[in-house]
């Protein structure tokens, strides 16, 4: 009697093993209904009992490959004595998986590791704490983690779904994250069919790493806040997020994160990664943080509020703000933040000394910056430093040409730093070169074009060649 049901659960047994023969479809897995319980009597012998306890003891120990043939035993001929089965069977099929050089046994193992998880769904998928959907979770994991050949690990994701969706908040913080590279590999095999699940799957995944994070009573609140932080960056460089579709996810964040700087300061930064930094959300996140601790990116999302409001004086303190906030040997952003003052001054203000003063200020923290030159540049053509009040009004005209030559010289010195501004610069220097003064008007003033070399005056005081207008 003993040998006929040992007979019938091997033969039971075999069945997963068959199916997994055969690399199922991603549809099919996702149809596919899950059997949760058998009515069967545990097979419970003295024998197997005393092996499940050795098994345990090797696993305790580290001793995964002494443990293995027991525990293949115990697998093959008690599959439904104790839960442990397949808790320690996983740990050992884990170290011998990477241990395993030869092709095929580590496809056997592979194999092995997820038909694991089908008989403890078959056995103990009844379990309060760890039901069905909690050991979905395991298989998608499993496959991810012993599929190396599977570039995309579209197989799981079916798996990792459900998971997900039914376990909520108790699902396991490795299997949200497995959930979310599984979403993002699809979306970068098609855009196009992926693209909104994939957008689903990361306001899933990340609203629920972040509920963890901010619940004190969760041991792995700390852990959640991490992963969410991987999920956000991985969201960010994917290229799905438009800044229309942020907006439709963290508008209500916003609001019910007023109080709560860390999350704000990290809003902020997603914002800023993906390039959405002319968002209301943003603008608003920016606005509640530096209400609650100015810091240099608070400070900068107020000065990008201000630049769209068209607030130049208010952009202008806040970007002063934020280079004062910057940390000790952090220069990461303060010449962006001098070079966007400087262009306030040139384009919107039209005070170009001022502009001229914060350019050379970028330039110091970041040498070689051709916009700096081309800004300067700018500053010089739009410029008139001799008066009629000084000069005879033809005198004053011919002088106020010598701007253009120390404009070109700049934008010459642009090109000459910085290879990207190069097409930039040419148009200019082909622009501004047609106001050079003529032959003609340089011949009318020998004392001041006489030696070849020239300071144009005011507030520019640079030295620049004599040339005439080809």
């Amino acid at each position: 009697m003993k040998a006929r049901t040992l007979l019938v659960i091997a033969l039971s047994a075999a069945v997963p093993a068959l199916a997994c023969a055969k690399k199922p479809k991603v549809v099919e897995q996702a149809a596919a209904p899950v059997e949760t319980v058998v009515e069967e009597e545990p097979v419970i012998t003295q024998e197997c009992m005393a092996k499940i306890s050795l098994v345990h003891e090797n696993v305790k120990n580290k001793q995964y490959a002494d443990a293995y043939p027991t525990w293949l035993e115990v697998y093959n001929e008690c599959p439904n004595a104790n839960k442990s089965i397949y808790t320690n069977g996983a740990k050992i099929v884990d170290y011998l998986y990477d241990q395993a050089t030869d092709p095929a046994e580590k496809e056997r193992l592979g194999k092995l590791a997820v038909e694991m998880c089908d008989k403890r769904i078959k056995y103990f998928g009844s379990d309060p704490k760890y039901p069905v959907a909690y050991i979905l979770g395991e298989k998608g994991l499993a496959y991810c983690d012993h599929s190396e050949n599977d570039q995309v690990k579209a197989v799981a994701y079916p798996w990792l779904k459900e998971s997900v969706e039914k376990m909520g908040l108790g699902s396991k913080i490795l299997v949200l994250r497995k959930l979310f590279e599984v979403s993002y590999n699809l979306y970068k095999s098609d855009a196009a069919q992926y693209g909104e699940q994939f957008m689903a799957d990361y306001a899933l995944t990340s609203g629920l790493l972040q509920q963890m994070a901010a619940n004190p009573a969760n041991k792995n609140a700390t852990a959640a806040g991490q992963q969410k932080e991987y999920i956000d960056n991985l969201f960010a460089i994917s290229g799905a997020a438009s800044c229309d579709k942020l907006d439709a996810l963290y508008a209500d964040y916003v609001a019910q994160n007023t109080q709560n700087m860390e999350n704000l300061l990290k809003l902020i930064a997603l914002y800023k990664r993906v390039n959405c930094t002319e968002s209301e959300v943003y603008f608003a996140a920016s606005e509640a943080a530096h209400k609650l601790q100015p810091s240099e990116e608070s400070a900068a999302g107020c000065a990008r509020m201000c630049m769209k409001k068209e607030d130049w004086r208010g952009a202008i303190n806040y970007y002063n703000e934020a280079i004062a906030l910057i940390e000790e040997d952090d220069d990461d952003d303060r010449d962006d933040y001098l070079y966007y003052i400087a262009y306030i001054y040139m384009d919107k203000l039209k005070n170009y000394p001022e502009a001229r003063r914060y350019a050379r200020q970028s330039l110091e923290v970041l040498p070689n910056q051709g916009r700096c030159y081309l800004l300067i540049g700018m500053c010089y053509a739009g410029s008139h430093p001799y008066s009629t009040d000084e000069y005879p009004a033809a005198k004053a005209a011919i002088l106020n040409k010598t701007v253009f030559w120390a404009a070109v010289d700049q934008f010459v010195k642009a090109k000459s730093v910085d290879a990207t501004c190069e097409a930039d610069a040419n148009k200019l220097i082909a622009a501004y070169s047609k106001y050079f003064p003529t032959k003609e008007e340089m011949f009318d003033l020998p004392n001041e074009f006489g030696g070849g070399t020239f300071i144009v005056g005011g507030w520019i005081g640079e030295r620049t060649i004599c040339r005439p207008q080809k």
